[in-house]
């Protein structure tokens, strides 16, 4: 079950943009103090867009500063509560639904933004995705314990660099899941960092019963550090 994570203000505010199949996305946005074209699309858990998300998105636009941040929700405003909730929901996303989403957004923010990609478990797999439909716009993609593209051909498209955070005792993407992401990563030829810690699936989060603060603390360091080089 996910935790409370007790009592949190959010300073950003919820969105809706159009989406080409009709039915309007929604996420949770965070704007610059100043105006920048920067922009971080966050993507997350299976949960869905809940106050873990929001909390993060609040975090990372006060420690990055002048980058605009937005959480896209792509269970379209379902949340869970429990495993069996979210699973269900993880199941339930319509791939094509969840790209359009992407799409959306990003006509939502221009064709003048640059963009980085961040997510964590499902997300972690969609800030990927996301980062490849971004095409020329993509300037990071951070993914904590994601399932990677497989496909090579496809990696060949990115247009940024990847920062790849996971556990070692994570047994969904296991360190073989890892070290065959970075054999598709250097065949075509693209750059990945991988941070791999001592530590489970979910271990950033601290709603989670396997949340391990050392290696969630660390672990932010290191994605700040790379999306502060690359949204420059």
């Amino acid at each position: 079950m996910s935790r409370d994570l007790g009592d949190v203000s959010f300073n950003g505010a919820e969105i809706t943009f159009d989406v080409a199949d009709g039915k309007q996305g929604k996420g949770y946005y965070v704007a610059s103090k100043k105006k920048s074209n920067k922009y971080i699309f966050v993507f997350h858990e299976w949960w869905g867009l809940n106050d873990y998300v929001r909390n993060e998105s609040n975090r990372l636009s006060k420690e990055l500063g002048n980058v605009n941040v937005i959480a896209l929700d792509l269970y379209d405003g379902k949340v869970g509560t429990t495993r069996e909730e979210a699973g269900k929901l993880m199941k339930a996303c319509d791939p094509k639904r969840a790209a359009s989403i992407i799409q959306g957004a990003l006509a939502y923010v221009g064709k003048g933004a640059v963009i980085a990609t961040i997510g964590w478990c499902f997300g972690g797999g969609w800030s990927l995705q996301a980062a490849l439909q971004l095409q020329q716009q993509a300037k990071a993609c951070v993914m904590y314990y994601g399932m990677p593209v497989k496909d090579v051909d496809r990696l060949a498209s990115l247009n940024c660099d990847v920062l790849g955070i996971f556990g070692e005792k994570d047994k969904w993407i296991n360190p073989e899941v890892v070290a065959n992401f970075e054999d598709h990563m250097q065949e075509a030829k693209k750059n990945l960092e991988v941070k791999m810690y001592k530590a489970d699936h979910a271990f950033a989060n601290p709603s989670s019963d396997r949340y391990n603060e050392k290696d969630a603390k660390e672990a932010n360091k290191v994605a700040l550090a790379f999306l502060k080089q690359h949204l420059k």
